[in-house]
């Protein structure tokens, strides 16, 4: 659950119950490491390590370093990463780290086509699966991560840098919101879904 007072309420409990050596980490895939790390009372010993779904197929995980984490917490937590066998790479504690940084905002910009009315879901989808090689389109990919994620991510990034003209939120995606249909987890959003099989257009 990407929410920053719920996760701040844990790791200050458990900054007070866990032995001093204990290394914290949070799976965040938008929220603040940092803010996290200073509510826990031992910023040097936190770190953010961010899985993808599915976690049992996707081999990527996110490293993520704040100001206050030590490098030997940091390495510790690299190399266990390396040694379950997936893939670490390394970032500062960025918004949206290195994945989410880059695909949310592509994800927004391809809703802001669809507010225009600049070409139809299904074009914008088609396009960058044959256009730019994307095994997914946009559109599809927000319908499967859920728009209820996107539109949380996009609403705490707005609202925390409100000078970062890439953290926006499009219109579409808040009437969605507003209705409900939040993607593949509740069957209708850009596309209607039955399980994890995708349909033709909602609209």
């Amino acid at each position: 659950i990407e929410n920053m007072d719920l996760k701040k309420d844990i790791y200050g409990t458990l900054g007070g119950a866990c032995k001093p050596d204990v290394i914290f980490a949070s799976n965040t895939s938008s929220l603040s490491v940092s803010e996290m790390a200073a509510a826990s009372g031992r910023p040097e010993r936190f770190v953010g390590v961010h899985f993808f779904n599915p976690v049992q197929i996707m081999k990527l995980v996110e490293v993520i370093r704040t100001d206050d984490t030590l490098p030997e917490v940091f390495d510790a937590a690299y190399n266990w990463v390396n040694a379950i066998g997936k893939v670490p790479v390394k970032c500062r504690d960025t918004p949206g780290f290195i994945v989410n940084r880059l695909l949310v905002p592509s994800l927004a910009q391809a809703m802001l086509m669809v507010d225009r009315d600049d070409a139809t879901v299904e074009d914008i989808d088609t396009s960058m699966k044959l256009g730019a090689g994307h095994p997914m389109g946009p559109l599809q990919l927000a319908d499967y991560v859920g728009l209820d994620t996107c539109y949380y991510i996009l609403e705490g990034w707005t609202k925390q840098y409100p000078n970062e003209p890439a953290f926006l939120l499009p219109e579409c995606l808040k009437k969605k919101m507003e209705a409900g249909d939040l993607g593949r987890k509740t069957g209708k959003g850009f596309y209607l879904w039955e399980g994890d099989k995708c349909g033709g257009p909602a609209e």
